[in-house]
Order: structure tokens, then sequence, then C-alpha cells
């Protein structure tokens, strides 16, 4: 989880299995680069499941493994966690700001 796109690669996996160009569309605007490193990564980690298909050309899907998949629940917990209290966050920075700004004034 030590990419900031290893939430939405979970998240995209968490609708059901995907292949990679799927995933570089619903990830946009992620880079080929940093996608590849993050699913090789989530693999190493066991949160990921790849499977390559005998084909011509070869066929990758990704999926969510059994521990990948217990993330889940803790995700849409966050997720409507900050529809709840997303109004909050955005009223705190606001005061936040402007004193902030009134600081720099003063001084």
């Amino acid at each position: 989880m030590s990419s900031k796109w290893s939430v939405d690669v979970l998240l995209a996996l968490g609708d059901g299995t995907r292949r990679y160009h799927e995933l570089l569309e619903d990830l946009a605007p992620i880079s080929e680069k940093v996608l590849t490193q993050t699913l090789r990564a989530m693999e190493r980690d066991g949160l990921l499941i790849r499977r390559v298909h005998a084909e011509v050309p070869p066929r990758v899907e990704y999926a969510l493994s059994s521990l990948g998949a217990t993330m889940a629940p803790p995700l849409k917990a966050l997720g409507s966690w900050s529809l709840t209290h997303g109004k909050r966050v955005e009223e705190a920075r606001d005061r936040f700001d402007a004193r902030a700004a009134a600081r720099v004034r003063a001084a």
C-alpha cells in the first residue's frame, strides 16, 4: 500500500476482474509505468492475483486476492466517512486558511 494509487486499484478491482488496459482507462491519469509498478507491488504484497492466459496476444487479468478483498470494508467505511464529514473538513480548512492569511497580513 505504498503507492498513492494502491487504494484506487483496490477500489477498481473491487468490482471484479479487470484487464490491464481497463485499469489504465479507469485510473486515468495514471501512467503505464506507475500502474505496472503499483500492480507488481500489490501482487508481491499478496493483495491481488495476476492471471496470464496462454493466448496470442497474451491476455492478462488482475483480481483481488482473498487478502486484498479484506480491504474493501475499511475502504468503503472511509469513503462513507468522507461523504458524511467532507463538508466539515472543508469548513475547517477554510477557517484555518483564513487565520493563516490573517497572520501573514499582520506580520
